[in-house]
């Protein structure tokens, strides 16, 4: 009878010894896990900030970089983008088609937060009557999760310039329209429209979908214009497009000593940034099975240890 009893004792502890174990384990690796995703998330917008950048900017000097050294880097890299006052400061590319960029950075390295680019199908250097430009709409005011606040009026009308630089010149950019645009709407997102009354057209089109506009900026067929477009936070196939047209005169930045609030520069490991994600099944099964391997073989030990104090 008392071997009896002492077996049920045992068997006892050893199930709530396991249980505890069990639940140790799965607290510990929630934990992990947490940790991780946030330091993976801030990884991810860190390499996504324009801060990242800055060190490529043609408009800034810098030592140990300069434009052509991205360029260098990724030789899609051909125009740079400046929105004024807004953190939008970015290189921008052109890749072979639309796919290439939204995951890939202007670095070339795999990033969710992808690049700012030019639709494949729009001819280099800006050189048609429309160019289509695309970035994420992300949060912590990186990419292109501004443009979204152009919706406002107050923020449309507070913002009306930006600068593209390509073919080694500074260019103006006035903005003169908001859109806010189905994004299977194939009358918006056109390219390469040649004819002439097209071209009015579509620019008729565009004035008329737009939710605000700027009178001040004159907008004809012979002007250059771009579009740029991002996911809409207020529907699921909602696009949001802020439309500018392309001057030769750069306009003064009016934020240039107001932008004390831009992303500071954090050091970041760019072949980690979005790892979890971007890391395959087997990957991720082992990153989880370490933690749980250690903690197995640290219960054995503990539990043989209070085996043989008994």
């Amino acid at each position: 009878m008392r071997v009896v009893e002492n077996v049920s004792k045992k068997l006892i502890r050893l199930t709530h010894g396991l249980v505890n174990t069990f639940v140790l384990t799965i607290i510990l690796l929630l934990l992990a896990f947490s940790c991780y995703a946030i330091w993976d998330s801030g990884q991810v917008y860190a390499a996504a900030s324009a801060a990242h950048y800055q060190k490529f900017n043609p408009t800034v000097e810098t030592e140990g970089a300069s434009f052509q050294s991205l360029q260098a880097i990724n030789p899609d890299v051909f125009a740079w983008l400046t929105v004024y006052g807004t953190n939008i400061d970015y290189p921008m590319v052109q890749g072979a088609d639309n796919i290439r960029y939204v995951n890939t950075s202007a670095e070339g390295r795999h990033s969710l937060s992808g690049a700012i680019f030019m639709d494949y199908r729009s001819a280099p250097g800006f050189t048609d009557f429309s160019s289509l430009v695309y970035g994420h709409h992300m949060e912590s005011a990186t990419m292109f999760g501004e443009v979204g606040l152009f919706n406002q009026k107050d923020y449309f009308d507070a913002r009306p310039y930006g600068m593209l630089y390509f073919d080694g010149q500074e260019h103006g950019l006035e903005f003169f329209a908001f859109v806010h645009a189905d994004a299977y709407d194939h009358n918006i997102f056109r390219v390469g429209i040649t004819d002439p009354a097209d071209q009015a057209a579509y620019l008729d089109l565009l004035l008329t979908a737009s939710t605000h506009t700027r009178d001040s900026v004159p907008v004809t067929i012979h002007d250059r214009i771009v579009l740029l477009s991002t996911c809409s936070a207020d529907s699921t196939n909602g696009r949001d497009i802020l439309i500018g047209k392309i001057t030769d005169a750069v306009p003064a930045n009016p934020f240039a000593v107001e932008k004390t609030n831009s992303p500071v520069a954090i050091p970041v490991i760019d072949e980690l940034a979005g790892a979890w994600a971007s890391a395959g099944t087997v990957i991720q099964a082992a990153i989880v099975a370490l933690p749980c391997l250690l903690i197995a073989i640290l219960a054995v030990v503990i539990f043989k240890r209070r085996r043989r104090a008994h």
